[in-house]
């Protein structure tokens, strides 16, 4: 049985669009959870197959709006992308996770500053697992500025220069910024996704280019989470979603291998999958995640 579910985006624009005018938005569009992977159709908590309808965004609008701003940066970028690249703080540490000061998500992603050693910043990683032990994956909008249209682990982004998200204690600030994200990403409820329910296992550094302009040089939280949750994409963060059980992730990295499809995983989410994931899947299924959990290394990958 198809759900459709109505999921209203309010999308801010950038201060510097506030003086534009926009025409009528756009006719409602269509995002599905469905399977693009031609796998078995996995469970959903609720049921087989979801999709979701969603309010219609202000992209196009902002979008034609700033290509008339000829003497700003990348005028071509996608509006709603542009301001989060130009508003957001990102945390810059250094390799043993210390606060060293902050910049924007914009400089913190061009290749040509990651290159120079000043750009390492704090991300996350969300593994989310239903309790029929499938993992939640997303596809990455085409409209992101790094690694679009790539296959991911449930949510991927950065705790922010913010009070709330710079808290050390028990990774209180990262847990903050999941939940904030989840919901951001996926429309799933804060109340779905408790913070005292993301269980930390381990961080990583990596650098991974995205293309000859952005990448990603990132100390990297682990964050695992057992929930039945409520999911509602935004297509502006999101194209797809989909449950997996382990069968079904080890077909979606045989594809990848092959080139199969045009099918591609975000670099992050391939280390923790060959590193670590399906060890730690037999924990999530014991319920003994905390047993393995450790804070204290951080992975050179």
């Amino acid at each position: 049985m198809l759900m459709l579910l109505n999921t209203p985006y309010a999308l801010s624009l950038s201060r510097s669009l506030a003086s534009s005018s926009f025409p009528s938005p756009p006719t409602r569009r269509l995002l599905s959870i469905s399977s693009t992977f031609a796998l078995p159709s996995p469970r959903f908590p609720h049921s087989s197959l979801v999709s979701s309808r969603v309010s219609p965004s202000f992209r196009t609008q902002a979008s034609a709006a700033t290509a008339t701003m000829g003497d700003a940066p990348d005028v071509g970028m996608d509006a709603v992308q542009r301001r989060l690249m130009f508003e957001d703080e990102c945390i810059l540490v250094d390799e043993s996770d210390n606060v060293v000061g902050h910049e924007s998500k914009y400089n913190c992603h061009l290749w040509e500053k990651i290159l120079t050693g000043k750009m390492l910043h704090r991300a996350f990683s969300v593994f989310l697992f239903n309790t029929k032990y499938e993992l939640l994956l997303q596809q990455r909008s085409a409209t992101k500025v790094t690694f679009p249209l790539v296959w991911t682990n449930t949510c991927c982004s950065h705790p922010l220069y913010r009070e709330s998200e710079l808290i050390s204690e028990n990774h209180l600030g990262v847990r903050n910024a999941a939940q904030r994200k989840l919901l951001d990403e996926l429309g799933i409820p804060a109340e779905d996704v408790p913070v005292d329910q993301f269980v930390p296992l381990s961080r990583m550094l990596y650098k991974a280019p995205s293309d000859g302009k952005w990448g990603e040089h990132e100390l990297d939280y682990l964050l695992f989470i057992v929930r039945d949750v409520n999911v509602h994409p935004n297509p502006d963060e999101v194209a797809e979603a989909k449950y997996v059980n382990r069968d079904q992730l080890k077909e979606l990295l045989r594809k990848a291998d092959a080139g199969e499809d045009g099918l591609k995983l975000s670099p992050w989410f391939r280390l923790v999958v060959d590193n670590f994931l399906f060890k730690w899947w037999d924990h999530v299924e014991k319920g003994t995640l905390k047993e393995v959990s450790d804070m204290e290394t951080i992975h050179k990958l």
